[in-house]
């Protein structure tokens, strides 16, 4: 478990996780509303050069970040909207791991699709603070912790 005492520390952990994506990761963020997953994933994408805002996916379903604005394309995707699991299947989110890297919020709205996934799981303490938990898959266990 890791301790984020704010905002700016859950951002600054995204970026520094970012630091070690590679093509073909899969970062499933989950948290009640409010617990910072957004923050996380700014943090990443600030991490992996992306300058300027990043709404949240929450209408959208995916934002995709492209090269030249990142150094590895990103598809940031909210799932908090779906209906059924079934859904995520016509977002064709698989085509961006040739070459790219998800950063999946609200994962426990579809089934377990990425065994390789790192899962990260944020807490709101009550305190301003939260509380960061990671399943760390094997393919990530030579680039954890961060």
């Amino acid at each position: 478990m890791i301790v984020l005492a704010d905002e700016a520390a859950t951002t600054a952990f995204g970026h520094r996780l970012a630091q070690r994506l590679a093509p073909g990761d899969v970062v499933l963020l989950s948290g009640d509303l409010g617990a910072g997953k957004t923050a996380l994933a700014r943090g990443m994408l600030a991490g992996l050069d992306h300058v300027g805002e990043v709404p949240s996916p929450t209408f959208t379903l995916v934002q995709s970040y492209e090269v030249p604005g990142v150094r590895l394309p990103v598809w940031h995707v909210d799932l908090y909207r779906l209906s059924n699991p079934d859904e995520v299947d016509e977002l064709g989110l698989d085509e961006i791991l040739a070459d790219g890297t998800l950063i999946i919020e609200w994962p426990e709205r579809t089934q377990a699709r990425w065994p390789d996934a790192l899962h990260l799981t944020l807490t709101d303490t009550g305190e301003g603070s939260r509380r960061l938990t990671a399943h760390v898959p094997p393919a990530w266990e030579a680039r954890w912790p961060i």
